[in-house]
């Protein structure tokens, strides 16, 4: 989550070359709808592309990052027949960090509270269940007019009005729940759970309270949501339950990029700047406070970057001392795609965490797996937006090349 700041939100393909003859082959073979989903396709390739490699500055620059391509014992994964058992490993190990999840909700209930009819889509008002004892996420449900099943994307944030559209700022910025529903997605945009039981609290209230409350840390709690929510839509007759992907911003970006690493239901991913490795020269990369991985039981630190007189806490504090960071994390969305929209929090320079999870995927056969784009700013740039929803139109539309 950003320090807060009034007026601003915190928070293996390969290229295809085709000649000529053919595109011929491909107009007298292919039905007309194929060519033109075939052609969209190829396009969206076109501009993803450079996304996929580092700049030469930092190709093959693995920082002082450990590798999540050795065993804890320190020997080495040596091939795709090992990486099984080393993902287990490091899943078992961060669920030990973070805090065990409970069972999964088998068949989470969606409650429809209103619906109303918009251009091209349906948007239902919903409560959906998050836990097995019947605690709910206030959200929107929005569903494309025309014959289904759908791909479906899972839009977490602070509160789900901005992500539909509705939202006092953000609107054509980071509203990806109304932008994806417009491109064929069902979309379920959910806000930060607690609010529908404890509607006083803010974000980091709720957060500190389930840490509390659950006896673990925030994040991997919102993880497990996210998850319970994967499986609403998936037993939704409106969607394809293999193309369900996720997106989020900042403190949106965090929860996607643990709810997709911590559960690989997710198909693909688009972490937008939350900020995927430590560090402690930028404030609002800021997994040391409690609504985060900082949480530590019997303990309560002041807001704001760790120095002497106020000191790391929580998980945060034990991978600071224990020399870890977010890599091994990262490398369980291996062979899923992944695309870093890289802003003020992830500038160009945290290729260098991602050249690991690029190796882990070299390691399983696949290329152009992991992407990562630059903008100036935390926000999105309508540029940023495009590439955004272009990543999850390519990975999750059934016509990809």
């Amino acid at each position: 989550m950003r320090s807060q700041i009034p007026g601003r939100f915190q928070f293996g393909c390969v290229a295809l070359v085709l000649s000529s003859l053919c595109v011929a082959a491909s107009a007298t073979e292919s039905p007309p709808s194929q060519q033109s989903d075939e052609h969209r396709a190829t396009e969206i390739w076109s501009r993803l592309k450079p996304a996929f490699s580092p700049p030469p500055e930092f190709e093959q620059d693995f920082g002082n990052f450990r590798s999540p391509l050795k065993f804890a014992d320190a020997s080495a994964v040596k091939s795709a027949a090992d990486w099984p058992r080393r993902r287990k490993e490091i899943l078992d190990t961060w669920h030990r960090r973070l805090g065990p999840w409970p069972p999964l909700v088998e068949r989470p209930q969606v409650n429809r509270l209103e619906t109303v009819a918009r251009d091209g889509y349906v948007q239902h008002h919903v409560h959906v269940q998050i836990t097995a004892d019947g605690k709910l996420a206030d959200g929107y449900l929005l569903v494309p007019d025309g014959k289904g099943p759908f791909p479906a994307v899972f839009v977490p944030f602070y509160e789900p009005q901005t992500s539909i559209g509705e939202g006092a700022k953000g609107r054509g910025t980071h509203d990806y729940g109304l932008q994806l529903v417009r491109r064929g997605f069902v979309t379920l945009s959910i806000g930060t759970p607690g609010s529908v039981e404890t509607p006083g609290l803010d974000t980091r209230q709720l957060l500190v309270a389930a840490g509390i409350q659950q006896k673990r840390q925030p994040l991997t709690d919102l993880a497990y949501v996210a998850a319970n929510c994967h499986t609403a839509l998936a037993q939704m007759s409106e969607v394809d339950p293999a193309r369900i992907g996720i997106i989020g911003l900042s403190y949106g970006g965090k929860w996607s990029m643990f709810a997709s690493c911590l559960h690989d239901k997710f198909a693909c991913a688009v972490w937008s700047d939350p900020g995927i490795v430590f560090n402690e020269k930028n404030a609002n990369v800021n997994y040391w406070e409690p609504w985060y991985i900082g949480y530590e039981p019997g303990r309560q630190r002041k807001p704001g970057i760790p120095s002497p007189e106020n000191p790391r806490t929580g998980l945060y504090k034990q991978l600071i001392d224990g020399g870890d960071d977010l890599v091994d994390l990262h490398a369980l969305m291996a062979p899923r795609p992944v695309l870093v929209s890289g802003g003020t929090e992830d500038p160009p320079q945290n290729w260098r965490a991602l050249n690991h999870l690029v190796a882990v995927n070299e390691l399983l056969g696949h290329k152009h797996r992991v992407a990562m784009t630059a903008r100036s700013t935390h926000v999105p740039t309508p540029e940023a937006l495009e590439l955004e929803l272009l990543f999850q139109e390519y990975w999750l539309k059934p016509t990809r090349p």
